[in-house]
């Protein structure tokens, strides 16, 4: 067989290559070949057609060789062959020191810039926020954080995480959007080691974060970036303010005691379950927590307020026109929806929500009420009811016990999974749990569990359930499996939606859906009717770390707030408060929840319900304000059920 003839081409091409590879040697001969190949012909033509070049041939290749060398700075001394191998030798040694002087300072900058670059530099900062660790919550958070710094010059964010600073800031600049006045600085390295925190300034900080990262042991992580924390602000006082999160509250213990005296610890799915089970009983909770929670509106603040010593509490309710009070803080103790008769002591604080710190003013609005529209028939007792979990993961347990707490006798969850997801064990000792642990009105036999396997995101399984029979539809996600994106869940749980939604459509009945997100970009994604209701389980956590992050003291009004036994935020038929039809002002909605024992914050509008941002919630109006009430408007209030 003939053997194929090799192009030159690449027959040189390979010589080429191969010469090249036997290191810096060869390169630079290439480089001085293919140098004095141009130059020397270009510089013979310069010479040959200059009108006074020499006439002689050795006076004119002299004058070549010295523009030769002038051109590459090899000297380009002419006379006898020592003198100019002497001025060549020169030249060379000039062109050595000088390319290995660029050549350290190239490589010093380099390695600058990459050190920059991989964020392993000291931030020298002070008074600025530090966020330790990457999740889904680190969005809401710096983006929180971002509004909370909007009238601060000179504010700063620092993240430290365990990923590439150039990713994490690409990503923030993405989903967070714009950071106004306030400089974002993110430095890479793991936050359980001691030696790296040091790289965010802690001891300078006036607030560290800790959020749990999106892992199966993320509890433990925090634990131990406590614990790291703790070590690296050894001998350091005064001690940064520590907010932190976990998920499983066997944590909570081990967390309080690494953060120290001065740290807050939140547990994520406690308070996500009880925002579910409220949501699945009144749909459109979570945008009232989220209106009262970040930094956009109005929010609570604790004030003093010595002219009010001594006046009942009913009193003090209608004591301002723009800013609604919630409760009192007596010893460092909150006092959420305290009764009317409470007389306010010389050294409460009230705790209240208005615009900012600023705008609390006395204005009396005890002349806008008119009892005359307000409802005097009572409240219509809570029936049984029956609810479908569609779906189960880690949360479920803790929702199954929510909902027991305040079930009535003859309640009911139906729960459907695929035999991968949920077992009869498990859903066993969910039922034995919320029957023992819960200590509710209703005992431990007042709510019942069944288990139904099928795939949620079937057809043929939504359709033999009768969906439209249950009080309540409450659609889990799946735990995020190792490997995946934290927000894969998301993708099933949208698909179940979709159906629920055609559901909905085929037969004309709405179905009051609560939804559980990850991803709060997937929200507006959710099909999902006007009755529904979606909760972000990360988002909630990040407004709560942020809000406690600028006043720690409301920890503990916020631990009052979401508390099972607590005095909590509801949504309430405005027909409870005031006749159907009525024209009145917000103040006589404060004074008829007075009457039941509770806190008008606000309400929500039946007729905006669907439109966007806030669909139709309005938080502290002013109570002067007056407009036309309908039944199927809804009156926010803090109070117990």
């Amino acid at each position: 067989m003939a053997q194929r003839r090799t192009p030159f081409g690449d027959r040189a091409r390979y010589w080429f290559d191969s010469t090249l590879a036997r290191g810096a040697a060869a390169l630079v001969g290439w480089m001085a070949l293919l140098s004095l190949a141009v130059v020397v012909p270009a510089s013979a033509v310069m010479v040959w057609t200059d009108p006074d070049a020499p006439p002689s041939l050795a006076e004119r290749l002299a004058e070549v060789w010295r523009l030769t060398g002038e051109t590459l700075r090899l000297g380009g001394a002419t006379g006898t062959p020592l003198r100019a191998m002497l001025s060549v030798l020169l030249a060379l040694v000039t062109l050595l020191y000088v390319s290995t002087l660029v050549g350290l300072i190239t490589t010093a900058l380099t390695e600058r810039i990459t050190s920059l670059r991989r964020g392993r530099s000291t931030v020298l900062e002070q008074g600025h926020a530090v966020v330790l660790g990457w999740s889904e919550q680190v969005f809401t958070v710096v983006s929180e954080l971002v509004a909370a710094n909007v009238n601060q010059r000179g504010a700063a964010v620092v993240v430290l995480a365990d990923r590439d600073k150039t990713v994490m800031e690409e990503s923030l600049g993405t989903k967070v959007g714009s950071f106004g006045g306030t400089r974002l600085i993110c430095r890479s390295g793991p936050t359980t080691d001691p030696a790296v925190l040091p790289l965010t300034s802690p001891a300078t900080a006036g607030v560290v974060l800790v959020l749990p990262p999106d892992e199966p042991h993320a509890d433990a992580e925090v634990v131990k970036t406590l614990l790291a924390l703790r070590a690296a602000l050894a001998g350091a006082e005064p001690r940064p303010p520590v907010v932190a999160a976990v998920r499983d509250d066997r944590y909570r213990l081990a967390a309080c005691l690494a953060a120290g005296p001065d740290g807050v610890v939140l547990e994520s799915d406690t308070v996500t379950a009880r925002l579910i089970v409220q949501a699945a009983r009144r749909p459109g909770i979570s945008l009232v927590h989220q209106e009262l929670l970040d930094f956009a509106g109005d929010e609570f603040y604790l004030i003093s307020e010595p002219a009010l010593t001594g006046r009942p509490f009913g009193e003090v309710l209608l004591s301002y026109s723009t800013t609604s009070v919630v409760g009192l803080i007596r010893g460092g103790t909150p006092l959420l929806n305290p009764p009317p008769t409470t007389p306010v002591a010389p050294d409460d604080l009230l705790v209240v929500i208005t615009g900012d710190d600023d705008t609390a003013r006395l204005d009396d609005c005890a002349e806008s009420v008119e009892k005359a529209a307000v409802a005097s028939r009572s409240p219509t007792p809570t029936p049984a009811e029956r609810i479908l979990l569609l779906g189960w993961n880690r949360r479920a347990p803790l929702v199954v016990d929510q909902l027991h707490r305040r079930a009535r006798p003859g309640s009911a969850v139906d729960v459907v999974a695929e035999p991968g997801e949920a077992t009869i064990r498990e859903i066993s000792e969910a039922e034995a749990d919320s029957g023992n642990g819960g200590n509710g009105r209703n005992g431990g036999n007042s709510l019942s569990l069944a288990l139904h396997h099928g795939d949620i995101t079937r057809p043929e399984t939504l359709r033999r359930l009768d969906v439209h029979s249950y009080d309540s539809v409450i659609v889990l996600g799946r735990d995020p499996a190792p490997g995946q994106p934290p927000d894969d869940p998301d993708n099933r749980t949208l698909v179940t939606l979709l159906l629920l939604r055609q559901l909905e459509e085929a037969t004309g009945r709405e179905l009051p859906v609560v939804t559980e997100l990850i991803d709060d970009r997937n929200r507006a994604l959710a099909p999902i009717g006007p009755g529904a209701d979606v909760i972000i389980s990360g988002k909630l956590i990040g407004l709560l770390m942020s809000q406690i992050s600028q006043n720690r003291h409301l920890a503990a009004v916020f631990e009052e707030l979401f508390s099972a036994e607590g005095a909590g935020v509801r949504l309430r038929p405005a027909t409870d408060y005031l006749l159907p039809g009525s024209t009145t002002s917000f103040a006589t909605v404060v004074a008829a929840a007075r009457r039941r024992g509770e806190c008008a914050i606000g309400y929500r509008g039946h007729a905006d319900a669907s439109t966007r941002p806030h669909y139709g919630v309005r938080i502290n109006p002013p109570k002067r304000e007056r407009r036309r009430w309908t039944a199927e408007d809804e009156v926010v209030v803090i109070g117990t059920d």
